[in-house]
This record gives C-alpha cells, sequence and structure tokens, in this order.
C-alpha cells in the first residue's frame, strides 16, 4: 500500500508541476516559481487543497530530486571549463562570496542573531541558483551576451562555493554550535572535504571513463542509463557514509562524467529525468512549507530580499571590479546574478533539521528565492540602464581610483606573465597538492573503506586477521607510487630554485648544493609531519601499517622503476581524460568574447521542438534573412558544433541553433523556428522495413532501364538490394546494372512502399499509374 500512496504522491506532483509550468510560461514567468507555489498550495499545510500529506514520502521525493539536480548541475562543471572560465573569474567568486558572508555576518549580528544563525544566513545567500540564472538567461535572450556568460560562470562557481560550505556547517552541526568549529577545526574540515573530492575524482576519472566506453561497446542505450543510474545513487550513498551529503556524490559525478567524451550522451540520455525530477525537487520543497509560516514572516522575508538584492550585486561587482572587469559590465553581472535556489534550501534544511537554527530559516529561504526569482528578470532586462544610471553618480575619485587599480593590475599580469619561476614550478604544485590530497584521502577514509570490505568478506579471510594484514600492506603499496611522484616533484622544484637563487652570487658550484640540499630535508621534514598527522597513532591499525611500511620499503626498493610507470601510466590516463575536446555551443566566457553595445548585435540560441515546421528543411529555404534580417551561425547537434553553417544546411529536430542579428530580428527569428502548426506528422517506417522477391515481367517498364535510370530509393522510396538471374545473385548492384525481363529483383524498403513498386513494376503498357 505504501507503494501505491508513493506512486500516488508522485503522480500528484508531476501533474500539478506541469500545468503550472505551462501557466508560467503563458505569463513569462520562471517555471521554478511555479514548482515552489505549487507545492506550498497541494502541500499537507494547505486544507482542502492537501493533495500530497504524508512527510516521509515528501521528503524521499525531495531528495530522488536532489540527486538528479546535483548531477545535472554537476555536468555544467568540468576541469576544462573551470580552465576556460579563468583564474580570474574563480579570484572575483571567491571574493564575491567573501563580501555576501561578512556583510551578512555583519547584517545578522545587527539583528542580534547568533553567531550560528548569522553562518547559516550567510550560506544560503552566498550561494546563487545555476538552475535559476541559467533559465533566466535563456528566456532574456542574453546568455550569449557577455554579461549573461559572466553571470553564469559565476553561478557555476558558486556552487563549488556551496559545497564547501555544505562541510563547513555539517561540522558545525556535529559540534552543535557556530562558536565550538575553531580554526583548526575548519581547516580539519576543508582538508578532510579536499581529500574525499580527489580521492572520488581520481577514482572516477580512472573508472568512469572506461565502464562508460565498454558499456557504449558491448551494451545498449538502456543498459547504460541503467548502469549509470545505478553509478549515480551509488556515489550519493558513499558520500553521505563519509558524512557529507547526497548532494556532493551527485554533484561529483556531475563532473566526472563531464569530464568524459560521454558527456553528451549521457546529458542526452538523462534530459527527460532531469526535467522531471529537478520539478519534483522544487515542487518536494514548497510540499514542507507551510503558507502560514510564509505569512507570519512576511516582513522578515521582504528585508531578507531586499538586503539580498543589495548585497548580492554590490559582492560580485566588487569581486569582478578586483580582477579587472570594468565597472559596468560587472554592476550588470551583478544585477542577474541575484536569485538563491537549490543550495540555499539544502543550507536551511541542514540547519532546521539539526535545531541550531529556528524553523522560520526554511520558509524564509523559500520566500527569498521566489522574490530574488521574480526580480531577477526585471533586473536582467534593465541592468544596463541601472548600471548607467548608478555609474552617472558615482564619484569621480571613485572613477580615478578603479581606472588606477585596472592600470596597474593589467602590468601586474604581464609581469606575472613573464616570471619564469613560477611558469616553471605551477604545474609541480598543483601535482604534489593533488598527490598530499589523494594520499590523504585513503588514509582518512580507510577505515571506513576497511568496514565494507570486512562486512563483504570477512575479518579472518585466507588466514586469521588475514583480510587486515592484506588490506593495510595493499593500502601502503597503493600510497607508495603518489608518494614517490611528489617526493620527485618536490626534489625537482628544490634543484630549480637552487639554480635561480645561485645567479649573480659569488662561488654558486659550492653553494648550490648546499640550497638543493636544504630544501630537500625541509620538503622532507614537511612530508614527515604530514605523514605523522594523518596516519593512524593508535589501536592495531598503527601496528599493521609499520609492519606493511617495511614490506613497502622493500617493495619500493626493488620496484621503484615499476611504481615511477605506473604512475606517470595513471597520470596520462587521467590527462587523456580532461583534455578531451569539447565542442559545444555552451555559454562560457570566452576571451574572444568582447562588449559590442555599440554594434547592437545580439546571440541567441533556440532549440527545435520534435514537430517544428522548419525541419527537414534547408536553411536557404527558411530564408531568415529576408524575412527577419537574422541569419544561422552555428548549430549544435548531438553535442557536436557546426559553426558557420552553409545555406544547404539541413535543420532537424533537437538541433541547438544560434541565430546572430538585432534584438527584434532574433527574437522573431526564434519565433518562427519554434513554430508548429499542429499537422500530423508522418509515422516512421523504421521497424517495419523488410525485404522482400519481385519478379520482373517481360511486360514491365523497369526492362532495360539501369538501377541509376530505373531510381527505386528517390521515385518508390526502396532499394534494390539485389538481382537474380539465371541461376547467379548479384548482391548490391551497381548504379549501372539493368533489369533483363524474368529477373528477380530483392526489393528493400517499407510495406507500403514495396506494394506500390511492386504494382508499377507489373503495370502493362497504357496502364494508367
Amino acid at each position: 500500500m505504501h507503494g501505491i500512496l508513493f506512486i500516488q504522491d508522485l503522480a500528484v506532483v508531476l501533474l500539478v508541476a506541469g500545468a503550472v509550468g505551462w501557466v508560467c510560461q503563458r505569463l513569462g514567468l520562471s517555471v521554478i516559481v511555479g514548482y515552489l507555489a505549487a507545492g506550498m498550495v497541494i502541500g499537507p499545510y494547505t486544507p482542502p487543497f492537501a493533495l500530497v500529506s504524508d512527510p516521509g514520502r515528501i521528503a524521499t521525493l525531495a531528495q530522488v530530486g536532489l540527486v538528479f539536480l546535483m548531477f545535472s548541475i554537476g555536468l555544467q562543471l568540468s576541469l576544462r571549463k573551470m580552465r576556460r572560465l579563468g583564474f580570474s573569474l574563480m579570484a572575483a567568486t571567491f571574493g564575491g562570496s567573501l563580501v555576501v558572508y561578512y556583510l551578512t555576518r555583519l547584517f545578522g549580528a545587527t539583528l542580534g542573531w547568533s553567531s550560528t544563525e548569522s553562518l547559516f544566513l550567510a550560506g544560503m545567500l552566498m550561494v546563487s541558483s545555476s538552475a535559476i540564472i541559467s533559465k533566466i538567461l535563456h528566456a532574456t535572450g542574453t546568455n550569449h551576451e557577455r554579461v549573461g556568460q559572466l553571470a553564469m560562470g559565476i553561478s557555476v562557481l558558486e556552487d563549488v562555493v556551496a559545497v564547501v560550505m555544505l562541510a563547513l556547517l555539517n561540522s558545525v552541526v556535529r559540534l552543535g554550535s557556530a562558536s565550538g568549529a575553531s580554526a583548526a577545526g575548519l581547516g580539519e574540515t576543508l582538508l578532510t572535504l579536499g581529500a574525499f573530492v580527489v580521492l572520488a575524482g581520481i577514482g572516477g576519472l580512472l573508472l568512469v571513463p572506461w565502464l562508460l566506453k565498454r558499456m557504449s561497446v558491448s551494451a545498449d542505450e538502456e543498459l547504460q542509463t541503467l548502469g549509470l543510474a545505478a553509478l549515480l545513487f551509488g556515489l550519493a550513498v558513499v558520500a553521505t557514509l563519509a558524512g557529507y551529503s547526497l548532494a556532493l556524490g551527485a554533484f561529483l559525478l556531475g563532473t566526472i562524467v563531464a569530464e568524459t567524451p560521454h558527456r553528451h550522451q549521457v546529458e542526452r540520455t538523462f534530459e527527460g529525468m532531469r526535467d522531471v525530477f529537478s520539478a519534483v525537487f522544487f515542487v518536494a520543497i514548497g510540499l514542507q512549507i507551510d503558507v502560514r509560516e510564509l505569512w507570519g514572516t512576511a516582513g522578515l522575508i521582504a528585508g531578507m530580499a531586499t538586503f539580498t538584492l543589495l548585497a548580492r550585486p554590490l559582492a560580485v561587482t566588487t569581486g569582478l571590479t578586483l580582477v579587472g572587469t570594468s565597472v559596468k559590465d560587472a554592476l550588470r553581472t551583478g544585477l542577474t546574478a541575484t536569485p538563491i535556489g537549490e543550495f540555499s534550501f539544502i543550507i536551511a534544511q541542514l540547519g532546521v533539521g539539526a535545531a541550531v537554527v529556528p524553523a522560520r530559516f526554511y520558509p524564509m529561504a523559500v520566500g527569498v528565492s521566489l522574490l530574488t526569482t521574480l526580480m531577477a528578470p526585471v533586473l536582467t532586462r534593465r541592468s544596463e540602464k541601472i548600471a548607467e544610471a548608478v555609474l552617472a553618480r558615482q564619484p569621480r575619485w571613485l572613477a580615478d581610483w578603479v581606472r588606477a587599480y585596472h592600470g596597474w593590475l593589467g602590468g601586474l599580469q604581464q609581469r606575472n606573465a613573464r616570471n619564469l619561476l613560477w611558469q616553471l614550478s605551477r604545474k609541480r604544485i598543483v601535482q604534489v597538492g593533488v598527490g598530499m590530497l589523494f594520499v590523504t584521502g585513503l588514509v582518512v577514509f580507510s577505515e571506513q573503506l576497511f568496514a565494507l570490505t570486512e562486512d563483504w568478506l570477512g575479518r579472518d579471510r585466507l588466514f586469521p586477521h588475514g583480510l587486515e594484514v592484506i588490506f593495510w600492506t595493499g593500502l601502503v603499496l597503493v600510497i607508495l607510487a603518489p608518494l614517490v611522484a611528489i617526493w620527485r616533484n618536490l626534489s625537482a622544484m628544490a634543484m630549480l630554485y637552487a639554480e635561480i637563487w645561485e645567479k649573480g652570487r659569488p662561488q654558486p658550484k659550492r653553494l648550490r648544493p648546499l640550497v638543493e640540499a636544504a630544501l630537500k630535508i625541509v620538503a622532507g621534514a614537511g612530508l614527515f609531519v604530514w605523514l605523522t598527522a594523518i596516519l593512524p597513532a593508535e589501536g592495531t591499525a598503527k601496528w599493521l601499517l609499520l609492519m606493511s611500511a617495511l614490506i613497502a620499503l622493500v617493495a619500493l626498493l626493488l620496484l621503484r622503476r615499476k611504481l615511477i610507470y605506473w604512475h606517470s601510466e595513471m597520470e596520462v590516463e587521467l590527462l587523456s581524460v580532461i583534455e578531451t575536446g569539447d565542442n559545444r555551443m555552451t555559454a562560457t566566457t570566452a576571451p574572444w568574447l568582447q562588449p559590442h553595445g555599440d554594434w547592437n548585435l545580439h546571440m541567441i540560441d533556440c532549440t527545435l521542438p520534435d514537430l517544428a515546421d522548419c525541419q527537414g528543411k534547408k536553411i536557404s529555404e527558411l530564408k531568415l534573412r529576408s524575412r527577419f534580417g537574422c541569419s544561422v551561425v552555428g548549430i549544435e547537434r548531438q553535442g557536436f558544433m557546426i559553426p558557420l553553417p552553409p545555406a544547404d544546411a539541413v535543420l532537424y529536430p533537437r538541433d541547438k541553433v544560434l541565430l546572430l542579428g538585432t534584438g527584434e530580428q532574433v527574437t522573431a527569428g526564434k519565433t518562427f523556428l519554434g513554430a508548429v502548426s499542429g499537422a500530423p506528422a508522418a509515422d516512421s517506417l523504421f521497424e517495419e522495413v523488410r525485404m522482400e522477391a519481385l519478379s520482373v515481367p517481360t511486360w514491365s517498364r523497369a526492362v532495360g532501364l539501369s538501377l541509376a535510370e530505373l531510381a527505386p530509393a528517390r521515385r518508390h522510396n526502396v532499394q534494390i538490394a539485389g538481382v537474380h538471374r539465371g541461376g547467379t545473385r548479384i548482391l548490391n548492384p551497381s548504379a549501372d546494372e539493368r533489369l533483363c525481363a524474368g529477373d528477380e529483383a530483392l526489393v528493400l524498403g517499407a510495406p507500403l512502399h514495396i506494394q506500390e513498386f511492386k504494382s508499377w513494376l507489373r503495370e502493362r503498357p497504357g496502364e494508367s499509374a
């Protein structure tokens, strides 16, 4: 009975979400606003409309929706994309988050809130909703503008900030209050989070691409979908067992898949489930809100929304201005990146569920999200006018200071680009950091790994305490390869720094070995302190690790070259996955995209519906330039970009078309391409295709004609796959082959087309077609 009730609740949620989403689209509102409002209407707190009332089933719906939503968000972020976004945008996102954090803590203190309440409020407001901003940018047609791409880039990077904040707030929940979370404790939390992310990331990058490749070769699309869904829920559960949330595991798998060449296939396969369960998540959030609480905290929600609409644009503008973006573009981006959403709900739910913040935080998060989402399209469309009005009133000294700062920053960036030491060592620094986090993750989570292995195999496998000995020895052997790589990188950097240090100094040949040796001693001492801090210091694990270390030292002496080779192979495999090309039309802050407001040109993309009137037609047939003045400058099909397509390029359903023109032109072109007349589409006869042998009568008009002259595919929608003549069978005959009386032709096509061709073939001269 419980299962039937869950299906009933799911059916109600989907039905209401679809209806409300359609109404919101007709009214020009964000569908997410409709989902939240619909959930509040049909939830358990609004009789007599309480169509879904069981708290347990509502929580289950929210968790399932959360997994798919976080997976889809993770698919939008990859190391390649972060590299394209650039370090400056990462720094701007981090700086903006800090500004929001301190402004919110100050605001909370002004309201008399505790430090824990202020901390959770800061976590809720530091992160914008990439899902909401993406929909708003597409709705306003600004997703290919510089400002829109900056806003989308910041919202995606703020998802990373949200993951870090979730880990920190989890530690606060465990300790009971923010005051109990010392700097050392927060540092340990961040280190553990980094270790888990690197461990899961490296393991995933080695396993997931191989698994997807194998499944793409040996399994059909249905089994691939099932396998990936199993990985998705599995990693979400692993993240929960490690002390984190379902959201982190799903988000991590999304970022891992985003690095693989199977990303576009996965996006296409999960597109339907993503849309369904994202809607389920937002409706489920609304189901958990008591409208009376929302109304009771209306004043607080209005004040908090006003603060958010002021603080977030100020923070984003400050962050972008500090990295060299013009103040106008920075302010427009800040106005666009205002709405909060999914991560804010998760953070509020975490605090309320752990009883470390008042229950009003949850409806407050939903209310602020509703108001900021409603205001975001207005602010986005009018961002240029607002920015111009603000800049016209800024003090002269501020404009002069910003101009001087940007000039100094440009010179500093040029000097850093010429810094040979940094250019030579930065890659090794990254490799050392990743290697240390990987080893830390293996050691820190080794007890959980051993517990899972013990439950599966038993403690006394092969011999008494055999599993313990095998596990810890294997762990040390696995750790050896990255440890050797870390030491090799540190030794190389010590040699490099010693060479650079010796330039211009007296007696360099005598000092250089001493400097290099001193740097290696310092590096070795640091490694010793680090390993001592992370290795177990009590219990049987300590002695087993010591025994394993002795075995590992012998293995190191015997297998040193092999370990270096294995690590190099793993590094090459990871790089080959990460550096896979990405040929998408997705908006990114590409360096070539410069402001072009004086030209009054805009780009907008639209996806052709399955029943679009323009499907199957060439671009030249559509006459977009003569009708509307816009032109097609790109087509994305099945994840691949066709730049500047020729006039004879044919458009197909689900193509994503990029239009260029003025605002009015591209809007009219988008409406035209998305038009659906409602005419019934022709049924696909693919499943009915068969082969049939037809005799050629002596009187047939086909006698003496070559296959090229007959043109069966063009005229009759059939193909002649073979000809049987005088005991000889001609397979796949050429176009020059002629049909003779008495031939038996093997015809391939749908039954209807074969029957039409058969009738034509047997018509006598003088009969009408």
